[in-house]
């Protein structure tokens, strides 16, 4: 947490002991474990500190869309500081490890140090834009397009984490999930990931993606990597 947040935000010796003090809870969770569901009265907030997890929304006739993936890092229900009753569910995608904060004790950290708050700030800002990314991913480029999107997003955010590099990792979605994640089917989706690898972009062998050609697959998949925000560094002042 203390890493992700420097992100955003230069924190000082005080600053950073104040957050390693909150207190916390670490529990180990299977896949589809929730770590928060839809219309739960929250107490806590969650940090990912390994595993991957992501945020979903299920319609009334039960159909899923995925909103976002979160890795090692990523405070995934921050927003639950202050808003108590949560509006998505967030479960485990993989087997993780996480760390249930008392909401009480991060709301008060950002009270007690403002630049803790502002940084927090940044970091809701963030998942901001790339849900609005998400949003453009679905609801305007193509098939192919949506899935080579996600493939660029993953491979780059693992990078950025030194969990992978963004031509080789693995991608623990199931076509279903991927399609849930890009409003198709999973035939729909099994049909684009075999027309990436028709086009020599990329290979795969069961979860295991390469990518042979990243500038053709970033191409495809109109990916620009600015709305990650990933070599952000605010001014000291601002």
């Amino acid at each position: 947490m203390l890493q992700k947040l420097q992100l955003w935000r230069p924190l000082d010796d005080v600053e950073q002991r104040a957050l390693l003090a909150l207190p916390y809870e670490i529990q180990e969770l299977r896949p589809h474990d929730y770590i928060v569901r839809d219309g739960d009265r929250t107490t806590r907030s969650c940090l990912l500190i390994c595993g991957l997890a992501y945020r979903q929304k299920v319609a009334s006739r039960g159909a899923r869309s995925i909103l976002a993936l979160h890795m090692r890092g990523d405070v995934v229900d921050l927003q639950n500081s202050l808003l108590q009753v949560a509006d998505h569910s967030v479960q485990a995608l993989t087997c993780a490890t996480v760390a249930f904060i008392p909401r009480e004790a991060v709301i008060d950290l950002a009270v007690r140090y403002p630049n803790i708050g502002l940084a927090m700030w940044y970091d809701t800002l963030v998942d901001g834009s790339i849900a609005r990314e998400w949003n453009l991913n679905v609801s305007r480029r193509d098939g192919v397009a949506r899935i080579a999107h996600v493939l660029c997003e993953f491979g780059v955010r693992l990078e950025s984490l030194g969990l992978a590099t963004r031509h080789h990792y693995e991608l623990p979605l199931t076509q279903v999930q991927l399609g849930d994640a890009v409003g198709m089917s999973p035939m729909h989706v099994h049909r684009m990931l075999r027309a990436l690898e028709a086009e020599g972009v990329i290979e795969r062998e069961v979860r295991s993606i390469t990518v042979l050609d990243w500038l053709s697959l970033a191409k495809l998949g109109d990916f620009r990597d600015r709305y990650l925000h990933l070599d952000q560094r605010p001014p000291t002042n601002a």
